[in-house]
């Protein structure tokens, strides 16, 4: 652009800012300044609020914005539509509203934008309600403690890091370790348990293949009527993934102010962190370490704050966090990985090393943990999977002490021994999560040794065996036990029952 036609359009601004000095005034509305890279700059606005929905009027009609710099001159908006069409010079008005996303029953088994638009190809949704996207999180009086447990069917995280309706734990580890595959699961298992919970899913910057084959495998399990998509990929502009977890979770709230419950899965805070970042660099805040704003931790605890168990008074209903973050090479001490676990009641840490061994889901039993712990899992899983989690991370240690083939004395040999079984049982194919009475008989059946002389490598056959007898001769007992009141250990008749079928179930095996 030539000199002389900087002049001209600086010019028009100041007489355009003029104009609207003397008309309207500058409090509720102002004139776009420059514009570039989904941000456009704002003179006037002086009463605009934080978040506050702004109206561009350009030539070719209305793009929305959102207001997320608030300076003393000017203000730095995030647009909503295309800024092809946005110049300098053009008009601004606020809408008097903050940002909001429709929410209701009408979205579920939908795939929508963060802004509630279909992106499935079906037909236009129109819901009763709206909902802020940001909101404030309920206080602590509106909450009760995390005590309902919200069952993966993995039986590796029920037995040893229970999951409570109401609570946030993270799931980290390297790209392609199976996250989203556990993530998968637990939405899996809602539909399969019949246990009403409803799904939301929230893909940042997930590429539209992945997406598509996760809806597809949500609508082959039967479970997508009770689950809510919402998409973004690598070629949105930052402000759609930057909102994305903000509008799911706005649609999750809807159902647990309802008195129902609602899981939340964000795949994942990394690429919004990024966004974030991006989106921020652009409105040229200060960065800071790893470039990242300082507000970074705010921008997930508010978001992860908004997941609770609510108290009775305000309906009982509960939102579950299932955040998701990647490390680079297992790096679980770099900014964001610290900054999500300090905001969360716990994570699950996946191990490449695990992964590669062909131990999957590939659960660290070291560095995973939940702060809730027995208080969200069922007394017949609590009494059998009391000493699973010390259990698996002693036999790990020994295991590298074993492998350079020093003389073992009797007791670790059994310890390794049972390790080995132990893992074996744990591990567990996806898309196949277990019932509470599925867990609970194949965990009490190895811990009581009935599989001590069958071969490691037919573990998972005789654990098949095992629950199909079961079902076969105890069904009603069976059926009593998913409910998950009764503790069982060896006293018990229940207890004394899977000892029983275990020890008959091994006998095909033992070699």
């Amino acid at each position: 652009m030539s000199e002389i036609a900087i002049k001209e359009l600086s010019k028009s601004l100041q007489d355009a800012i003029a104009g609207l000095e003397k008309r309207e005034g500058l409090e509720k509305v102002g004139i776009v300044v420059r514009v570039g890279d989904g941000v456009a700059w704002v003179h006037g606005l002086t009463t605009a609020g934080y978040s506050e929905m702004l109206e561009i009027d350009t030539k070719q009609g209305i793009v929305d914005a959102f207001a997320l710099n608030l300076m003393e001159d000017e203000i730095g908006a995030v647009l909503l539509g295309d800024e092809v069409n946005v110049s300098a010079g053009d008009k601004v008005r606020l809408k008097g509203t903050l940002l909001e996303v429709s929410v209701g029953s009408e979205l579920l088994g939908r795939v929508v934008d963060p802004l509630g638009r279909p992106l499935d190809g079906g037909p236009a949704i129109n819901t009763k309600q709206t909902g802020l996207v940001e909101r404030e999180a309920i206080g602590v009086l509106g909450r009760k403690h995390v005590h309902e447990p919200m069952m993966t069917g993995i039986m590796a995280i029920d037995a040893m890091f229970p999951i409570g309706r109401g609570q946030r734990e993270l799931i980290i580890g390297d790209r392609q370790t199976g996250k989203t595959a556990i993530a998968l699961d637990t939405m899996i298992n809602q539909g399969r348990q019949n246990t009403g919970v409803v799904n939301v899913y929230v893909a940042i910057g997930q590429k539209r293949s992945k997406v598509a084959q996760l809806v597809e495998r949500l609508k082959n399990e039967g479970v997508m009527d009770q689950t809510i998509v919402v998409a973004t990929s690598p070629s949105d502009a930052a402000s759609m993934l930057y909102l994305a977890p903000y509008a799911g979770t706005a649609m999750g709230e809807y159902f647990r102010d309802k008195g129902e419950h609602a899981l939340m899965i964000y795949d994942d805070l990394t690429k919004h962190a990024v966004a974030y970042r991006q989106m921020s660099l652009l409105l040229r805040r200060p960065p800071g370490r790893e470039a990242f704003p300082g507000d970074v931790f705010y921008l997930h605890s508010r978001l992860l704050e908004r997941s609770a168990k609510l108290s009775d008074e305000l309906g009982a209903g509960s939102l579950t966090a299932l955040p998701i973050i990647e490390t680079q090479a297992g790096d679980i001490s770099s900014f964001v990985p610290t900054n999500v676990i300090s905001i969360t009641d716990g994570q699950i840490f996946l191990e490449t090393d695990l992964f590669y061994q062909g131990i999957r889901p590939a659960i660290s039993a070291g560095l995973s943990v939940s702060r809730v712990g027995g208080d969200a899992q069922t007394k017949s899983v609590k009494s059998v999977g009391g000493h699973l989690k010390l259990g698996l991370s002693q036999f790990r240690e020994l295991a590298s002490f074993a492998q350079f083939g020093s003389d073992l004395d009797e007791a670790t040999k059994k310890q390794i021994d049972s390790g080995q079984r132990l893992t074996e049982l744990l591990k567990q194919p996806q898309y196949s999560p277990l019932g509470v009475w599925e867990q609970v008989a194949s965990i009490f059946a190895t811990t009581q040794g009935c599989f001590d002389n069958v071969p490691v490598n037919k573990i998972k056959d005789a654990q098949a065996a095992l629950l199909t007898k079961l079902w076969k001769d105890h069904k009603k007992d069976m059926q009593e036990l998913s409910k998950g009141a009764e503790k069982v250990d060896d006293k018990s008749a229940v207890g004394k029952m899977i000892v029983k079928a275990g020890q008959a179930a091994a006998k095909g095996f033992e070699g």
